[in-house]
């Protein structure tokens, strides 16, 4: 049984209900299932074997997801890339999937053309809205496999900020698996909602419009995150959730727009990806209202290790240990163990910093192609996630940071987080990343990046003071450094790399 098996169903059941809307129009169900399944037969004409990876370097758009479906229609395994990757990366990841075919948008194609030509294997490019698209939607039909639930369905490439990317494997059980936990831990769906993705749809913004699109609920693609454009959506369609990244969060509350903002058509925000901070998340909820959910997973268990459910975000307001409750990721997801423990794999007690681990049906088979790297990411059938955090009695996971970001300095272990939550208090305080800096004595010390609200003015003493009032002496950062902007990569997460190599450029290059 394949996922396009089960969205095919909620084809038939519903095949005047809108499916996709993009900024080219909306189709019903039965025209993008007619679509997807002639498409699926185009492909499977052209000689691509059962399992052989396609490629999808595609804008947000309506084509993404018809795609996507043919892919699983045709017994194919889907390479979803972000679009925001730079053709040579994107070529490097089709070789490495020895994918057959790429799927792309206008907007990409000439750049992508002459990296495609070097991809050993690579048989086609095609373009959606051009030709070779429309010929593949012009070819007869053709009903999905009966597929086992183990078969590779989406191959999951990691960001590749601290190496070369590594594909996850995700099985069409994984994203069962992922979409039942979405009904269970953050909101029941039918076909009355509808789902906006502005975040790029080869991640979180795609994988979680799996849950909707087998209920048979509608998905509205924005060419990308503008609060603007998400305003408006919301005024057009009701029972409305989308993901969002911490950073596109805080835009989002941040923007004079949405203050006077009718918000009524707005069911959830699920958020992930990065820390998002107590001050942030008061503000978002003041703002917002009880419509936020904090999801914590990772690709090689895609979105779904622990979640912080609405409820518990507004019963926060009155619990005694509401900070505590608010600065965790919730507990484990449905059908999820999660665990910390120590570097020879035993459970630390409560309170304890150790690696985070998880298993259940929605962890990766491994990653493709590279035995090392699953022998170091699956132990014992265990997924060691490389985040660093605790679980306190009850059960409630607490992030601190991933290992590499761990400071050491005169000894004592730092958590950055830890810091830059104190930091965040400061009313001035738009953004801020703590890093280490190599120290001739001490090993590492404590260097803030800051950026400040506009019109804002934050110095450093107030910012030590703040520290000094509410920490230990040792973890408050030696170094402030203000900054108009802090370095991101694709999907809004904060380059401590970048900022990493910044100090040691102005070091002469000590590293």
């Amino acid at each position: 049984m394949s996922i396009a098996t089960l969205i095919l169903q909620a084809a038939r059941r519903l095949p005047d209900n809108p499916a996709v809307t993009d900024v080219h129009g909306t189709t019903t169900y039965a025209a993008f299932a007619d679509r997807a399944a002639r498409m699926a037969g185009g492909l499977r004409a052209r000689g691509i074997p059962p399992g052989g990876r396609v490629v999808l370097y595609m804008e947000n758009t309506g084509a993404f997801f018809e795609s996507l479906l043919a892919c699983w229609i045709a017994g194919l395994c889907a390479v979803p890339v972000n679009a925001k990757l730079h053709p040579r990366e994107v070529a490097g990841i089709a070789a490495d999937a020895g994918a057959e075919l790429l799927f792309t948008t206008p907007g990409l194609a000439d750049a992508m053309a002459a990296e495609a030509q070097g991809v050993a294997g690579l048989r086609e490019m095609v373009c959606a809205g051009m030709a070779g698209y429309a010929r593949l939607a012009a070819a007869d039909p053709i009903d999905p496999p009966d597929a086992a639930p183990d078969t590779l369905a989406w191959l999951f490439y990691t960001s590749g900020t601290t190496g070369k990317p590594k594909g996850a494997m995700l099985s069409h059980r994984n994203l069962l698996a992922m979409s039942l936990a979405y009904y269970a831990d953050i909101d029941p769906v039918d076909a009355r909602d509808a789902h906006i993705a502005c975040a790029p749809v080869s991640h979180g913004a795609g994988l979680y419009a799996l849950p909707f699109l087998l209920k048979g609920g509608h998905q509205i693609v924005l060419p990308g995150f503008d609060v603007e454009d998400v305003l408006e959506a919301l005024t057009r369609y009701e029972n409305v959730s989308l993901f969002a990244a911490p950073t596109m969060l805080t835009r989002l509350i941040n923007h004079p727009a949405t203050l006077t903002a009718d918000l009524a058509n707005l069911k959830t925000i699920y958020y992930g990806g990065a820390p998002m901070y107590v001050a942030d998340l008061k503000q978002a909820l003041r703002v917002l209202g009880p419509k936020l959910c904090q999801i914590y997973g990772q690709g090689e268990s895609p979105m779904t290790i622990t979640a912080l459910p609405k409820g518990l975000h507004v019963d926060a307001a009155g619990h005694p240990a509401a900070e505590e409750v608010l600065a965790s990721c919730g507990f484990p997801r449905s059908g999820q163990e999660v665990r910390v423990v120590d570097q020879e794999g035993r459970d630390l007690p409560p309170g304890e910093v150790g690696e985070v681990i998880t298993r259940g049906d929605c962890v990766m088979g491994g990653y493709w192609n590279n035995p090392a790297g699953t022998a170091a990411a699956l132990r014992g059938g265990w997924l060691y996630t490389g985040d660093v955090g605790s679980l306190d009695a009850r059960g409630y996971l607490v992030l601190r940071d991933r290992s590499k970001d761990l400071i050491i300095s005169g000894g004592s272990n730092i958590y950055p987080r830890e810091v830059e939550e104190v930091l965040l208090r400061h009313e001035g305080v738009l953004e801020v990343s703590v890093i280490g800096a190599p120290h001739p004595d001490w090993g590492e010390e404590v260097v803030a990046f800051v950026v400040s609200r506009p019109g804002a003015r934050v110095d450093a003493g107030a910012l030590d003071q703040l520290c000094l009032d509410n920490i230990a002496r040792f973890k408050r950062p030696k170094r402030y450094r203000f900054e108009d902007v802090l370095p991101k990569n694709n999907y809004g997460k904060i380059l401590k790399t970048e900022l990493r190599r910044r100090l040691a450029d102005e070091a002469g290059g000590v590293s």
